[in-house]
Parts: C-alpha cells; structure tokens; sequence
C-alpha cells in the first residue's frame, strides 16, 4: 500500500491527467448524441467481434443440439405455411416473409453470440445487425418462443434486452380466454415470469398456454410464451398473481429469429396522433 501510495505521489501529473481526459471523454459522449452513437457503435462492434469469435470455437460442441434446434423451427415455419393459410412473398436460407392478417411479417434468421441469465438484468448479443435489416425495438424469437427485444445495432451485430430483464414487460394473454395482462420477469429463477392483471373471475388453471396479445408492434399475435405453473389470489388484490413456466431455455438458446412487422412505422404514427 505504501508503494503504491509513493508512486502515486510521484507520478501525481500522469494520473491527474488521466482522471482528468477520462471525465472529458465521459463528458462528451454523454452529453453529445452524435458521438454517444458513434461510442456504442464502436462498442458493439468491437464486443461483438469478440464474443463471435468465442462462439465459433465454442458453437463445434453444440452441433447436435443446434441442429436439433433447427430442425424443430423448420417443423414450426412448415406449419404455419401449411395449416394457418399464410402466403409467402419471400423465402430463402435467411430471411422468411408471411402475410397475417393484413400485416406483413418478416423473420430474420441469427445466432446468438452472447447471453447471460444470472444478473437483474439480462441481455443477448446477436451476430446480424444493420446490414442484415435488424433495427431497435424489433422482436427476438426462438422456435420455442419469445426472446426478447433488440435495442442498440451495430453495423454487423445487435444486442438487446431478453424476457429475463427487470426493465422490460410485454403484453401477453392466456390462449383459451383471450384474457391478457402484463408479463415481467422478477429477476429470481431464469426459467419463470409473473404474469399480473389478469381478473379474479377468470378461470384459470395449471398448464394453461400463454402466448403473445399481438398488442404492440413487437410481436405478432399467438407466440408462445409459456404456461402456468402455478398462482395466487393475493388479499385485497382484484387479479391474479400467476407464475409462468417459459417456453424458452435461456441456458441452453442458440438460434433465434428477429420479427419485423412491415407496418410497424404506420401503425406508430397513427397511436402517436391519437396521443396528442
């Protein structure tokens, strides 16, 4: 301690600078919007990089479950297609386009580069980004179902928040009712969400399918959630406290798809209007 106090002393010119181009640095990127940008974009790139070069070593150990994986999104893009009555205007290795309802809905296809479920506030990296068509606030999927939400892009590389983040909820509704709350994870135990302001006359049950109420623009409706596992009648309350089994292992999550509805923009600006 000693010698680090006397270098400290005499060094004192070099560390004050340092502190002092540190403070300048924060200063401007967090009070500057084009160099904030210009920051996070570099940021994103240079992690990206990284954790994909990781995963490209580590993904030679997960072939068989990827695969397995993939198999199972081929089997749930197939059924759509075939028993939902959807049209196909676009269909390659990358990118899928269906027509539902009167909303065109596009999937991008990409792999997950980064992922962490043990913090409050958990986030995942994705190896597409700008280039590839992946703008913020667009919906992350897996063929189990929802992943989470894209917020910051990079040109190659996006990352965002995942169902397993305090500061995010979405609307979702019970399958057999149509009876929809708001679903937020705790922050406790990666495998389950809480599902609230569903009414006490409801009739529900263990095992019943939560999916997606299709009332934002992130998702479209009927993505699969997960299911009840169990719940309570908290006093004085007038709804439900409902624990929801995710559909999605975020332990063991390689693939996922990002959704894009096309008329996203439009519908934006209509609500906006009806805001003012």
């Amino acid at each position: 301690m000693r010698s680090l106090f006397r270098y400290l002393l005499r060094n004192y010119a070099f560390v004050l600078f340092i502190l002092l181009e540190t403070l300048a640095l924060a200063m401007v990127f967090n009070y500057n919007s084009f160099q904030r940008a210009k920051y996070l974009n570099s940021a994103n790139f240079l992690s990206g990089n990284v954790f994909s070069m990781y995963n490209s070593v580590a993904g030679y150990f997960g072939l068989q479950r990827d695969n397995r994986e993939l198999a199972e999104e081929n089997a749930r893009l197939r059924m759509l297609l075939e028993n939902q009555g959807y049209t196909v205007p676009v269909n390659d290795s990358l990118d899928l386009a269906v027509q539902q309802g009167d909303s065109l809905i596009r999937f991008t296809t990409a792999q997950v580069i980064n992922n962490s479920v043990n913090s409050a506030f958990n986030y995942i990296t994705l190896n597409k980004g700008s280039k590839h068509g992946i703008r913020p606030d667009q919906g992350i999927i897996s063929a189990k179902g929802i992943v989470g939400v894209v917020g910051q892009v990079s040109e190659s590389y996006a990352m965002g928040l995942s169902v397993l983040n305090r500061r995010w909820s979405i609307s979702a509704k019970l399958k057999n009712n149509g009876y929809y709350g708001s679903l937020m994870w705790p922050g406790t135990d990666y495998r389950f969400a809480r599902l609230s302001e569903i009414p006490l006359h409801v009739d529900i049950a263990p095992g019943d399918t939560v999916i997606t109420s299709g009332y934002s623009s992130v998702f479209p409706e009927g993505i699969l959630v997960g299911t009840i596992s169990d719940f309570t009648r908290p006093d004085g309350e007038n709804y439900y406290s409902i624990n929801v089994l995710l559909s999605v292992d975020f332990k063991s999550l390689s693939h996922v798809e990002v959704v894009e509805i096309m008329d996203k923009q439009e519908i934006n600006e209509l609500e906006n209007i009806m805001e003012r």
